[in-house]
């Protein structure tokens, strides 16, 4: 099966639904006409095949020029590495135990 991602004017993902691999575009001509809009082909092997970085979520932006789907950034003070993946400005601590980022104070917490 195949999937497709309704992106907005702004490139946000308003949407993501599900084409038929028996149709000649696997379902985007049908979105095209019974829902109009513009559609994105997302996959869930994304992170094994490189197929837009990423599987597209709701609120997720479509960047046509790196051709990925990239995630809400979570923090303001998070950037975007290579792999469109958001990185902290202090790497997480190793270990097992759970951590939690606190904005506030840029540093990592245990609960």
């Amino acid at each position: 099966m195949s999937h497709w991602a309704e992106i907005d004017n702004n490139n946000k993902v308003t949407r993501v639904l599900v084409g038929n691999n028996d149709d000649t575009n696997e379902g985007h001509d049908w979105l095209i006409a019974n829902l109009g809009g513009t559609w994105i082909q997302t996959s869930y092997n994304a992170a094994i095949n490189g197929f837009r970085k990423h599987y597209a979520g709701i609120g997720y932006t479509y960047d046509a020029t790196l051709d990925a789907f990239i995630p809400p950034q979570p923090y303001s003070s998070w950037t975007l590495d290579a792999d469109c993946n958001w990185q902290p400005p202090t790497p997480r601590p190793e270990g097992d135990a759970f951590y939690t980022w606190n904005e506030s104070t840029q540093e990592w917490e245990t609960p």
